[in-house]
């Protein structure tokens, strides 16, 4: 996208699935440490063109492909390591994200915890229990949320 959006990527050091002796996740690895050093470093319509020339592309054809390889770097981002993905590392990192969230809000001078934009969510939410709590076919809603609670209710027998 164009726009300057901070991100955070968080990865599993040790994977729970060491399929190929771990080679799978050494590919995980290495592209969310590519990903991040994209974001910071960009690339250079000078560095896009001699990677297009090198490949053989010339003329109009590299032209014409050229401003899609081209991207400015200097994108925040955070990388986060876990050790292995647990219960302790999940609970810290969504205790790190409540503690982030707080931060701001007291920097901000805002309750990030009582906010309008939730009530909706909030009123929504009674409606759905009630129909999570019926043992039939739910209709009442959006497809895709019809689809999502008959999905669980299923799954729940």
């Amino acid at each position: 996208g164009t726009r300057l959006i901070p991100c955070d990527f968080i990865a599993p050091v040790i994977t729970h699935n060491p399929v190929e002796d771990g080679a799978m996740h050494k590919i995980l690895l290495a592209n969310f440490l590519a990903q991040t050093e994209a974001l910071m470093m960009g690339k250079s319509e000078s560095q896009a063109r001699a990677e297009l020339e090198k490949a053989g592309m010339s003329g109009d054809k590299l032209e014409q492909l050229l401003p899609h390889k081209v991207f400015t770097g200097n994108r925040p981002t955070n990388s986060i390591l876990v050790k292995k993905v647990t219960p302790f590392t999940l609970g810290a990192l969504i205790a790190m994200y409540e503690h982030k969230i707080f931060t701001q809000g007291v920097i901000w001078d805002v309750n990030s915890f009582d906010q309008w934009g939730v009530e909706l969510g909030k009123a929504l939410a009674k409606a759905i229990e009630v129909d999570l709590n019926d043992p039939n076919k739910t209709t009442s809603h959006d497809s895709s949320t019809n689809g999502l609670i008959n999905h669980i209710k299923i799954h729940w027998e």
